[in-house]
């Protein structure tokens, strides 16, 4: 059985001068090594068969192209836009390798390859047709249909098909985690658009809320709060704004958001919605 040699550590206790400390004890020792895995190393030699051929086909394809574009344009531009062509569809198995486990998705990015790889064949042919060379463009533009076939072999080595329900199941999750993620952006949007409208009406010395009046309560028990809170002390109304008004909340001791609605809504006189004082209140929050 073949062994290899491996240096292991560990603590152990030493003393000297009655003092002991935990110091770090190495040892030489052999391990039998695991069996070589030949599926693995066939399927990473298949991988990267297929990324050379992939390599080669793009080196000639961008050379017998860029030689047919070169007849009408600078050598440097012909060339750069001959790479495009392969490399249009070598980006679109790329695409389809991401999309491996959503086979709905990933079929668009196939059909888009296979006619990327047509026209880059056509074009490659074209080649060899302008300069009287048949055999040399047929067979330069059989090099990407085999790079190709390479790539969708790779692909077929790694991949892993999954059963209808548990497609389902993948799909039901990814839609929920990729709502998840499209909502980050959206918010942003959202909060960057209501910092752009109070800057502008900071600027322009318009009231940042507007709506009715909220009515003072007469004090009877009728009139009365549906859920009164004893918390909430009556503060001044006047001419005080809305961020003025939640920090004299916050400062009173108010942490409960509709308990420093009211009392916004009671010191401004105005209907402020909930959104502007949560608003505030998260800023307070980081703030302190």
């Amino acid at each position: 059985m073949k062994t290899r040699t491996i240096e292991r550590t560990r603590l152990v206790p030493h003393t000297v001068d009655g003092i002991t400390e935990m110091v770090l004890d190495r040892e030489t020792v052999e391990v039998p090594l695991p069996p070589r895995d030949w599926d693995q190393i066939i399927r990473t030699a298949v991988t990267i068969g297929a990324c050379i051929l992939v390599t080669v086909a793009l080196v000639w394809s961008t050379s017998a192209i860029g030689g047919l574009l070169a007849m009408s344009v600078v050598a440097v531009v012909a060339y750069a836009a001959a790479a495009a062509f392969d490399m249009s569809w070598i980006m679109c198995m790329a695409v389809e390798w991401l999309l491996r486990y959503d086979p709905q998705r990933a079929k668009a990015a196939r059909t888009a390859g296979y006619w990327a790889l047509a026209v880059s064949m056509a074009a490659v042919f074209a080649h060899g047709y302008v300069f009287d060379q048949m055999v040399i463009g047929l067979v330069g533009a059989a090099v990407s249909a085999l790079a190709k076939g390479g790539w969708a072999i790779a692909m077929r080595v790694h991949a892993r098909p999954l059963d209808s329900r548990t497609q389902q199941w993948v799909s039901k999750r990814r839609a929920a985690v990729d709502g998840q993620l499209a909502m980050i952006p959206i918010r942003r949007e959202l909060q960057r658009g209501e910092a752009l409208v109070e800057a502008e009406q900071r600027s322009l010395g318009v009231p940042e809320e507007t709506g009715s009046a909220v009515p003072e309560p007469s004090g009877t028990p009728e009139d009365a709060p549906e859920h009164p809170d004893p918390k909430v002390s009556a503060l001044r109304s006047g001419r005080v704004t809305t961020q003025e008004a939640v920090r004299n909340a916050w400062d009173a001791g108010f942490r409960d958001p509709e308990a420093v609605l009211r009392s916004v809504r009671k010191a401004t006189g105005k209907d402020v919605p909930m959104s502007s004082v949560d608003r505030y209140l998260r800023a307070l929050k980081v703030a302190g």
